[in-house]
Protein backbone atom coordinates (compact mmCIF):
# COMPACT_ATOMS: atom_id res chain seq x y z
CA UNK A 1 0.00 0.00 0.00
CA UNK A 2 1.30 3.45 -0.94
CA UNK A 3 2.23 5.57 2.07
CA UNK A 4 -0.05 8.57 2.51
CA UNK A 5 1.57 11.95 1.99
CA UNK A 6 1.91 14.25 4.96
CA UNK A 7 -0.04 17.38 3.98
CA UNK A 8 -0.09 19.36 7.23
CA UNK A 9 3.59 20.30 7.58
CA UNK A 10 5.72 22.79 5.71
CA UNK A 11 8.76 21.27 4.02
CA UNK A 12 11.73 23.13 2.57
CA UNK A 13 13.27 22.23 -0.79
CA UNK A 14 16.62 23.96 -1.24
CA UNK A 15 18.60 24.69 -4.35
CA UNK A 16 22.33 24.24 -3.73
CA UNK A 17 24.61 26.50 -5.80
CA UNK A 18 24.18 30.14 -4.81
CA UNK A 19 21.56 29.22 -2.21
CA UNK A 20 23.43 27.15 0.36
CA UNK A 21 26.97 27.37 -1.02
CA UNK A 22 28.85 30.30 -2.55
CA UNK A 23 29.63 28.68 -5.90
CA UNK A 24 27.89 30.75 -8.57
CA UNK A 25 30.96 32.60 -9.75
CA UNK A 26 33.08 29.46 -9.83
CA UNK A 27 30.47 28.02 -12.21
CA UNK A 28 30.53 31.21 -14.30
CA UNK A 29 34.31 31.07 -14.66
CA UNK A 30 34.20 27.36 -15.44
CA UNK A 31 31.69 28.02 -18.24
CA UNK A 32 33.87 30.81 -19.63
CA UNK A 33 36.86 28.47 -19.67
CA UNK A 34 34.81 25.75 -21.37
CA UNK A 35 33.42 28.13 -24.00
CA UNK A 36 36.87 29.44 -24.86
CA UNK A 37 37.98 25.88 -25.49
CA UNK A 38 35.33 25.53 -28.22
CA UNK A 39 36.12 28.93 -29.70
CA UNK A 40 33.35 31.02 -28.12
CA UNK A 41 34.09 34.28 -26.29
CA UNK A 42 31.39 35.59 -23.96
CA UNK A 43 31.31 38.16 -21.16
CA UNK A 44 30.92 36.64 -17.72
CA UNK A 45 27.81 38.69 -16.91
CA UNK A 46 26.03 37.06 -19.86
CA UNK A 47 26.98 33.61 -18.63
CA UNK A 48 25.81 34.47 -15.12
CA UNK A 49 22.27 35.14 -16.39
CA UNK A 50 21.95 31.44 -17.25
CA UNK A 51 23.38 29.93 -14.07
CA UNK A 52 20.79 27.75 -12.38
CA UNK A 53 19.71 25.93 -15.52
CA UNK A 54 20.85 22.40 -16.20
CA UNK A 55 24.20 22.13 -17.96
CA UNK A 56 22.62 20.99 -21.22
CA UNK A 57 20.11 23.85 -21.33
CA UNK A 58 22.83 26.27 -20.31
CA UNK A 59 25.10 25.19 -23.16
CA UNK A 60 22.29 25.35 -25.70
CA UNK A 61 21.14 28.79 -24.55
CA UNK A 62 24.63 30.29 -24.62
CA UNK A 63 25.50 28.84 -27.99
CA UNK A 64 22.16 29.95 -29.43
CA UNK A 65 22.81 33.52 -28.29
CA UNK A 66 26.24 33.60 -29.89
CA UNK A 67 24.99 32.06 -33.14
CA UNK A 68 27.69 29.42 -32.83
CA UNK A 69 26.33 26.23 -34.40
CA UNK A 70 27.67 23.08 -32.73
CA UNK A 71 27.36 19.38 -33.25
CA UNK A 72 26.21 16.94 -30.61
CA UNK A 73 29.83 15.94 -30.07
CA UNK A 74 30.92 19.53 -29.54
CA UNK A 75 28.09 20.14 -27.06
CA UNK A 76 29.19 17.06 -25.12
CA UNK A 77 32.76 18.31 -25.10
CA UNK A 78 31.57 21.68 -23.79
CA UNK A 79 29.90 19.99 -20.82
CA UNK A 80 33.04 17.97 -20.18
CA UNK A 81 35.25 21.07 -20.32
CA UNK A 82 32.96 22.82 -17.83
CA UNK A 83 33.11 19.83 -15.51
CA UNK A 84 36.91 19.76 -15.61
CA UNK A 85 37.20 23.51 -15.01
CA UNK A 86 34.72 23.48 -12.14
CA UNK A 87 36.44 20.55 -10.45
CA UNK A 88 39.59 22.69 -10.29
CA UNK A 89 37.64 25.51 -8.61
CA UNK A 90 35.61 23.44 -6.13
CA UNK A 91 38.17 23.86 -3.30
CA UNK A 92 37.28 27.59 -3.33
CA UNK A 93 33.58 26.93 -2.62
CA UNK A 94 32.30 27.66 0.88
CA UNK A 95 28.89 27.42 2.59
CA UNK A 96 27.04 30.72 2.51
CA UNK A 97 26.61 32.64 5.79
CA UNK A 98 24.12 30.88 8.03
CA UNK A 99 23.63 27.88 5.77
CA UNK A 100 24.74 25.25 8.27
CA UNK A 101 22.88 27.02 11.09
CA UNK A 102 19.67 27.16 9.06
CA UNK A 103 19.78 23.49 8.14
CA UNK A 104 20.63 22.52 11.72
CA UNK A 105 17.73 24.61 13.01
CA UNK A 106 15.25 22.94 10.65
CA UNK A 107 16.54 19.50 11.59
CA UNK A 108 16.26 20.20 15.33
CA UNK A 109 12.77 21.66 14.83
CA UNK A 110 11.82 18.47 12.95
CA UNK A 111 10.95 20.44 9.82
CA UNK A 112 11.50 18.23 6.76
CA UNK A 113 13.94 19.52 4.15
CA UNK A 114 15.74 18.30 1.06
CA UNK A 115 18.19 19.57 -1.54
CA UNK A 116 17.34 19.72 -5.25
CA UNK A 117 20.17 20.83 -7.53
CA UNK A 118 20.58 21.16 -11.29
CA UNK A 119 24.17 20.05 -10.78
CA UNK A 120 25.21 16.46 -11.14
CA UNK A 121 26.21 14.25 -8.24
CA UNK A 122 29.91 14.65 -9.05
CA UNK A 123 29.60 18.39 -8.29
CA UNK A 124 27.27 18.05 -5.32
CA UNK A 125 29.33 15.58 -3.24
CA UNK A 126 31.93 18.11 -2.08
CA UNK A 127 29.45 20.83 -1.15
CA UNK A 128 27.04 18.42 0.53
CA UNK A 129 29.93 17.30 2.74
CA UNK A 130 30.96 20.90 3.44
CA UNK A 131 27.41 21.68 4.59
CA UNK A 132 27.30 18.66 6.89
CA UNK A 133 24.06 17.36 5.36
CA UNK A 134 22.82 14.36 7.39
CA UNK A 135 22.69 11.03 5.58
CA UNK A 136 18.90 10.76 5.90
CA UNK A 137 18.25 14.04 4.02
CA UNK A 138 17.24 13.52 0.37
CA UNK A 139 19.58 15.05 -2.21
CA UNK A 140 18.10 15.13 -5.71
CA UNK A 141 20.60 15.84 -8.50
CA UNK A 142 20.37 16.26 -12.26
CA UNK A 143 21.27 12.60 -12.71
CA UNK A 144 17.99 11.51 -11.12
CA UNK A 145 15.38 13.37 -13.17
CA UNK A 146 14.39 13.70 -16.82
CA UNK A 147 14.53 17.51 -16.90
CA UNK A 148 16.22 20.12 -14.73
CA UNK A 149 15.23 23.71 -13.97
CA UNK A 150 13.23 25.60 -15.11
CA UNK A 151 11.23 22.35 -15.32
CA UNK A 152 9.76 21.33 -11.94
CA UNK A 153 11.07 17.74 -11.90
CA UNK A 154 13.78 18.25 -9.27
CA UNK A 155 11.45 19.81 -6.73
CA UNK A 156 8.66 17.32 -7.39
CA UNK A 157 11.13 14.47 -6.83
CA UNK A 158 12.42 16.06 -3.62
CA UNK A 159 8.90 16.46 -2.22
CA UNK A 160 8.13 12.86 -3.12
CA UNK A 161 11.26 11.68 -1.30
CA UNK A 162 10.13 13.56 1.80
CA UNK A 163 6.61 12.17 1.38
CA UNK A 164 5.13 15.68 1.55
CA UNK A 165 2.73 17.57 -0.67
CA UNK A 166 4.45 19.90 -3.14
CA UNK A 167 1.72 22.46 -2.48
CA UNK A 168 2.81 22.58 1.18
CA UNK A 169 6.48 22.93 0.28
CA UNK A 170 8.63 26.05 0.16
CA UNK A 171 11.24 26.13 -2.60
CA UNK A 172 14.30 28.23 -1.70
CA UNK A 173 16.56 29.35 -4.53
CA UNK A 174 18.78 32.16 -5.76
CA UNK A 175 17.89 32.27 -9.47
CA UNK A 176 14.84 33.02 -11.58
CA UNK A 177 15.10 29.44 -12.87
CA UNK A 178 14.55 28.08 -9.35
CA UNK A 179 11.49 30.24 -8.87
CA UNK A 180 10.00 29.49 -12.28
CA UNK A 181 10.39 25.79 -11.48
CA UNK A 182 8.75 26.34 -8.08
CA UNK A 183 5.80 28.08 -9.71
CA UNK A 184 5.39 25.27 -12.24
CA UNK A 185 5.50 22.76 -9.39
CA UNK A 186 2.81 24.74 -7.50
CA UNK A 187 5.10 25.36 -4.52
CA UNK A 188 5.74 28.63 -2.72
CA UNK A 189 9.00 30.28 -3.73
CA UNK A 190 11.53 32.09 -1.54
CA UNK A 191 14.41 33.93 -3.19
CA UNK A 192 17.94 34.66 -2.00
CA UNK A 193 20.05 37.57 -3.27
CA UNK A 194 23.23 35.50 -2.74
CA UNK A 195 23.29 34.28 -6.34
CA UNK A 196 23.46 37.73 -7.89
CA UNK A 197 19.87 38.23 -9.10
CA UNK A 198 18.01 41.35 -7.95
CA UNK A 199 14.97 41.35 -5.68
CA UNK A 200 12.66 42.59 -8.42
CA UNK A 201 13.77 39.81 -10.78
CA UNK A 202 13.19 37.15 -8.15
CA UNK A 203 9.78 38.56 -7.26
CA UNK A 204 8.71 38.70 -10.91
CA UNK A 205 9.71 35.05 -11.25
CA UNK A 206 7.45 34.12 -8.35
CA UNK A 207 9.23 34.71 -5.02
CA UNK A 208 6.79 35.66 -2.28
CA UNK A 209 9.65 36.54 0.07
CA UNK A 210 13.25 37.55 -0.72
CA UNK A 211 16.15 37.38 1.77
CA UNK A 212 19.84 38.16 1.58
CA UNK A 213 21.10 34.64 2.29
CA UNK A 214 20.48 31.65 4.63
CA UNK A 215 21.41 33.68 7.71
CA UNK A 216 18.78 36.30 6.83
CA UNK A 217 16.12 33.64 6.31
CA UNK A 218 16.95 32.09 9.68
CA UNK A 219 16.45 35.48 11.35
CA UNK A 220 12.99 35.69 9.75
CA UNK A 221 12.05 32.02 9.79
CA UNK A 222 8.62 32.74 11.25
CA UNK A 223 7.71 34.64 8.06
CA UNK A 224 7.80 31.44 6.01
CA UNK A 225 5.61 29.29 8.20
CA UNK A 226 8.03 27.86 10.77
CA UNK A 227 6.98 28.40 14.38
CA UNK A 228 9.83 29.78 16.47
Amino acid sequence: MKEKQSSHRTAFLFDLDGTLVDSVYQHVLAWRDALEKVGVEMAVWTIHRRIGMSGGLMANAILRETGHAVSGDEAARLLQFHSEAYQRLIPQVRPLPGARDLLRYLTEAQVPWAIATSGRLEYARYTIEALGVPAHVPVITRDQVAHAKPDPDLFLAAAAKLNVSIEQSVVVGDSVWDLLAARRARALGVGFLSGGYGQDELERAGAYRVYQDPADLLRHIDEVGVRV
